[in-house]
């Protein structure tokens, strides 16, 4: 890791600690433990999660599945409500996200692109649902990170495959909703086809979503979720992307024959293998944006959330975020000074160096020149789940002094966004944002700070 650089002084120091408190407030809103608590109870013989109801004297038995870097505190919470009443359960989280269990195994694989540890325990977990009847129930627990983690490949197809198309969709700059479309498209879990593996049993689908408008079919690639998309779309993704050339030919021979209809797609809307299970959010960017604005008030700082739908690539994004923290500075629009933009969402990267960083990394180094000179001004961008990308940093701190600070030190944040080495940049500044594994995943989260 590069050495850090000294810390910022004093005053600095007092406005990152705010901004610090209103992240923790943000996190704490969406731990695994805290969005069950306020979904599902258990009131007597009743299970109640949002609209569905379980009676408990005519469930059989309970299989509790997941996958995903909240997947394990999620399990955890599970235990302490249903205890004996739990017949058994596995998830499949992240290395470094693991939480001790009792009745749920708690396996780890590798995020974002899938390895055989995370195939082998997608088998194990499929190898749970056989023999349940229609009086056993299913409880999935997905979170950011599942799609990578539940993985089986399809017929024809190797783990190797899947594995370089998922890093091909990645490194165009794919949002991921695109690289879901394909995914499911390569694989046996996905869309929808774990709820087909699971039939006749009930499916209680909880799910912290890490996606934009949490759309079930996208969110963990939707194993339990009707999936609209179709092997024509995941085509279309490969070609918009130049990709479809570069794919393993075992892909492309593989959409090929499920877009000429001689493969069956994935279960749509109206399958009756959907017909009894049910979804419930139990956390999102929305209700941890929510929370930030409310601590942010509760300082005294004249707090707005934005928008919790900000897409786009990352670096543009920093410079919208400069362009909001100037007009904070210059006119005190939309808010007077102490004030708090926040916003929420989830940015892309075409990745064109060889640089190391993520998205987050990314939107903080695009936002320095516009920042720059800008009295007490405070960027600050954060990965919820505590890892940006292939990186230790949730995000990163961005102020008026970064680029000063920078171009003493030699550095020219323009040569380090063109090789996308966002996190050696901030690095060398001591302005990396490092809060270790959350437990939790629901998009990330920006900051726009003028005190």
């Amino acid at each position: 890791m590069t050495p850090q650089a000294s810390p910022p002084p004093t005053a600095l120091a007092a406005q990152r600690q705010v901004a610090r408190t209103v992240l923790a407030a943000a996190l704490a809103a969406v731990a695994p433990e805290a969005a069950i608590a306020r979904h599902v109870r258990r009131e007597g013989n009743w299970l109640l999660a949002g609209e569905a109801a379980y009676d408990l004297r005519t469930v059989g038995r309970i299989v509790v599945l997941g996958a995903g870097k909240a997947s394990g505190a999620m399990a955890r919470a599970l235990e302490a409500l249903l205890g004996d009443r739990l017949d058994r359960g596995l998830v499949i989280v992240k290395d470094g996200h693991t939480v001790p269990t009792t009745r749920i195994a708690v396996q780890t694989a590798a995020h974002p692109v899938p390895d055989a540890r995370g195939v082998e325990a997608t088998g194990k977990a499929l190898a749970l649902l056989a023999g349940l009847g229609p009086q056993d129930l299913v409880i999935l627990l997905l979170s950011g990170g599942g799609s990578a983690l539940l993985e089986r490949p399809a017929p024809g197809l190797t783990l190797a495959d899947l594995q370089t198309t998922t890093e091909l969709l990645l490194r165009a700059g794919a949002d991921i909703a695109e690289v879901n479309t394909v995914r499911k498209h390569l694989s046996a879990v996905k869309g929808g086809q774990l709820a087909r593996a699971a039939a006749p049993a009930s499916v209680l689908v909880l799910v912290l979503s890490d996606v934009i408008g949490d759309p079930l079919d996208v969110i963990a690639s939707g194993p339990a979720a009707p999936d609209p998309t179709t092997f024509a779309d995941a085509v279309a993704v490969l070609e918009r992307y130049a990709l479809w050339t570069r794919v393993p030919a075992a892909v492309a021979h593989r959409l090929q024959a499920g877009a000429a209809g001689r493969l069956p797609d994935t279960p749509k809307a109206g399958d009756p293998v959907f017909a009894r299970v049910r979804h419930v959010i139990v956390g999102n960017n929305r209700c941890a944006a929510e929370a930030a604005v409310a601590q942010a008030r509760a300082l005294g700082l004249h707090a707005l959330l934005l928008s919790t739908f900000v897409e786009g690539e990352a670096r543009e994004v920093g410079r919208l975020l400069g362009a909001l923290a100037r007009e904070l500075a210059t006119s005190q629009q939309p808010a007077p000074r102490p004030a708090c933009l926040v916003l929420g969402g989830e940015t892309t990267v075409t990745v064109r160096g060889e640089g190391r960083g993520g998205r987050n990394l990314e939107v903080a180094l695009g936002a320095v020149a516009s920042v720059a000179g800008l009295p007490d001004v405070l960027l600050l961008t954060a990965a919820t789940d505590g890892q940006d990308g292939p990186t230790e940093a949730a995000g990163a701190w961005v102020d008026g002094t970064s680029l000063a600070r920078a171009q003493s030190r030699g550095l020219d944040p323009r040569a380090f966004l063109h090789r996308n080495d966002a996190y050696s940049f901030f690095a060398a500044l001591g302005d990396l944002l490092i809060t270790g594994p959350t437990l939790t995943n629901v998009n990330d989260l920006l900051f726009v700070y003028a005190f």
